[in-house]
């Protein structure tokens, strides 16, 4: 049965008003965290009212887990499919890294809701939290398959330990995000960049470092190495 013109366009309208609310509930809660996330700050941010916010959401809980999966979408968006274009190997994991560094490098005066939200909800069970957690499994689950491919081109020794390997990359990004928004070490980025290539040095086999250093412009190469060593 085909919709009345008029109910196409009400649910059409319906889809944009929320849109607009998440994006501006993205906002808040990249500067104030989930918790300062508030169906009154949100009205008066959009110029709502509060019960026209409330009727998209339901509850601050509600809302608080749309901006979870919206911050999700968009960097997978921003980072994983752009990386998955890539040669499945070093070069993919490299990608990965390199646009998840990016995206934390733009968050710098706002902040990464995984991060924040891991300090907020890390000792509160609930529907917030397991919305946190599934995300960052999820992103997980794809970096941990990076790595499994890399292995299986034959890029990282087959015996290298793959969760030994995330863990030491997850605690990359997690120094950069310290030291960068906390600290405000303008270095921060550099040694991140560093920290990968050394980690790379590490469980990479010669074909590995063979792939990698192809990659690498002759101009550039003397730098690389220079840095590596």
């Amino acid at each position: 049965m085909v919709k009345p013109a008029r109910v196409v366009r009400s649910l059409q309208k319906g889809q944009h008003t929320r849109a607009i609310i998440l994006e501006a509930a993205l906002g808040l809660a990249s500067h104030m965290g989930l918790e300062g996330l508030s169906i009154g700050a949100l009205a008066d941010v959009t110029k709502m009212s509060k019960s026209g916010v409330f009727a998209h959401f339901g509850s601050r809980e509600e809302l608080q887990i749309a901006v979870v999966k919206e911050y999700h979408a968009k960097f997978e968006e921003e980072v994983f499919f752009t990386a998955i274009r890539e040669e499945r190997g070093l070069p993919r994991l490299r990608a990965l890294f390199e646009r998840w560094v990016r995206r934390v490098s733009v968050e710098i005066d706002s902040g990464c809701i995984y991060i924040s939200g891991a300090v907020e909800f890390d000792d509160r069970p609930g529907p917030v939290r397991d919305a946190l957690v599934a995300m960052v499994k999820a992103w997980h689950a794809a970096l941990h398959k990076a790595i499994v491919l890399a292995q299986e081109a034959g890029h990282l020794h087959a015996d290298a330990d793959v969760q030994q390997i995330l863990f030491e990359l997850h605690g990359l990004i997690l120094s950069l995000h310290h030291d960068a928004r906390f600290m405000r070490n303008p270095g921060a980025v550099s040694r991140a960049s560093l920290g990968f290539e050394r980690t790379i040095q590490f469980y990479a086999t010669a074909e590995g470092l063979g792939v990698e250093a192809a990659r690498i412009p002759p101009s550039k190469q003397g730098a690389a190495a220079k840095k590596r060593s």
